[in-house]
């Protein structure tokens, strides 16, 4: 029986060939029946891989997120800061993967702190099961964030809305793995000037923007304040919350934000943009950071 692959695919580009999950691959196949029009056909599809990943912070368990492994150094180093355990790239003394473990997968990263470092890993574990299982009000998360010391951040960041419309479709361009698999999500830092400067992909947006923000703290970026982040799904109150902590100074999304992430948004004076597509955006806050004409412009309720 022969097997129809995906339309316009080339497996000899995919980087697993089996339809059992490789060690570190972010993409895997699988036989699939497709229906079509009353015709069935057997085929080969291309499934996103996830796995679980569990950062160590001096030894001790810290977390564990569902990822798409590639990247996850850069998952963890971002992780960090966005959580506010890290202020800087000073902090790390060392990060890599873990010992090979079960089935020979690299799904642990090993991080040590500098010595100077404030570290409590049981409460830090008592309050990430809080946040992901019980949820936190709005009023407290925020005020959360505001005792961290969070600032506004750079307030003469400027960018055309010419600009911001061109954008979508050069980060699309650039995920390589959705453009397999029809099936994560993708963040990237772009200049003013429109240039992609990186892009990562991941099924969980905000592991995504974890992604892009270790990739900045690793690489020596200190300076997120010139930048601008793009997510490919909906902008909700972690990414807010992710890219504040890291001085991104205008999130925009294809999709739309949530009313907790516009309140804290407006709350610090970030750039908050959703339903970025074609020639179309809606401004939630910050508006003045794009320029855009007197004339045009309304106040913005509550």
């Amino acid at each position: 029986m022969q097997l129809a692959l995906p339309s316009s695919k080339d497996p000899s580009k995919c980087p697993c060939k089996t339809s059992m999950a490789q060690p570190g691959k972010s993409v895997d196949m699988t036989t699939v029946q497709q229906w079509s029009d009353g015709s069935v056909q057997p085929m080969l599809d291309y499934l996103v891989a996830e796995e679980p990943l569990e950062i160590r912070v001096n030894g001790a368990a810290l977390s564990v997120t569902m990822r798409t492994p590639g990247s996850d150094l850069e998952l963890a180093a971002g992780f960090l800061q966005t959580e506010g355990i890290i202020r800087d790239r000073s902090q790390i003394e060392g990060i890599a993967h873990g010992p090979r473990e079960k089935q020979a997968k690299n799904n642990v990263v090993e991080v040590k702190l500098a010595a100077e470092t404030e570290f409590d890993a049981e409460n830090l574990r008592r309050n990430f099961f809080a946040a992901s299982s019980c949820g936190i009000c709005g009023k407290a998360s925020i005020e959360a964030i505001r005792v961290r010391g969070i600032r506004v951040p750079n307030p003469a960041f400027r960018v055309s809305p010419e600009t911001l419309c061109q954008i979508p479709e050069r980060l699309r361009d650039a995920q390589a793995i959705f453009e397999r698999t029809g099936g994560l999500h993708g963040a990237a830092l772009f200049l003013p000037n429109g240039e992609l400067v990186v892009v990562r992909e991941d099924v969980g947006r905000h592991n995504a923007v974890d992604k892009v923000i270790g990739w900045a703290l690793l690489n020596g970026v200190t300076n997120l304040g010139n930048y601008l982040m793009l997510v490919s799904g909906r902008g909700g109150f972690e990414i807010i919350q992710k890219c504040l902590v890291a001085g991104v100074p205008l999130v925009a999304s294809v999709s739309a934000p949530s009313s907790l992430a516009v309140q804290l948004a407006r709350e610090f004076q970030l750039t908050l943009v959703g339903f970025l597509r074609g020639r179309r955006f809606v401004v939630y806050a910050g508006e003045e950071r794009l320029n855009l004409s007197p004339a045009q412009l309304v106040p913005q309720g509550p």
